[in-house]
């Protein structure tokens, strides 16, 4: 894959005061991942940019320096969880795909991430539906590029080696349910965890995902 590395929190479209990038892309991490932690105790509604600040360590002015509304900072929380997983991807995938092995590594990278990410994720599914119009079509639309990660590498595989062909369809569906069941380790994880280590629901997802085009 030749596409350039994504900067998790760098959120490009969003307006900052601030000119350093890598200063925008360390304090916003900061602010998001305050804002997830209070979304978590307090709810989503009930956190006030000023509590953001205060756990973040900002000022309420500083704050504003770097996001201009929480609808914007809740934007930054989905831009960089797909950031994080595509870098993760794309990295597992870096010399191209011709094996089976290749997809199961790539399937644990994404799933290692989600697990990584999993407050995030859990917000990110709670409160999406509030976000403006346009950062919600944003959304969508980087949570299809996830999933059409792993129709690219389907697709690639498909008829080589010992992998069966598949049609454009079958692709699609299969991609889409890789980038589904890391989700699920996200926002189940309060059952799943009772029953089943990472390592384990990642060796029998992948049999499942794997089982579903042999």
């Amino acid at each position: 894959m030749t596409r350039q590395k994504a900067h998790p929190a760098s959120g490009a479209d969003v307006p900052t005061q601030i000119k350093n990038e890598q200063l925008v892309r360390k304090r916003r991490r900061q602010i998001i991942d305050a804002l997830v932690n209070l979304s978590i105790e307090h709810g989503y509604h009930n956190t006030t940019t000023r509590m953001i600040a205060k756990a973040a360590g900002f000022s309420i002015g500083s704050l504003y320096e770097y996001v201009s509304s929480k609808e914007d900072l809740l934007y930054l929380v989905c831009s960089t969880i797909h950031e994080e997983v595509q870098n993760a991807v794309e990295d597992a995938l870096a010399d191209g795909i011709y094996e089976k092995a290749q997809l199961a590594a790539a399937i644990r990278r994404y799933f290692i991430v989600c697990d990584k990410m999993a407050d995030h994720i859990w917000l990110m599914y709670q409160v999406t539906q509030f976000l403006p119009d346009k950062w919600k079509k944003r959304v969508l639309e980087t949570e299809l590029n996830i999933s059409d990660t792993f129709v690219t590498a389907l697709t690639r595989l498909s008829g080589k080696n010992d992998f069966p062909s598949l049609d454009e369809k079958t692709c699609s569906l299969v991609g889409h349910n890789i980038s589904v069941l890391g989700h699920m380790w996200a926002f189940r994880r309060w059952y799943l965890k009772k029953n089943f280590t990472l390592d384990q629901y990642i060796g029998i997802q992948t049999d499942f995902i794997l089982g579903l085009i042999s």
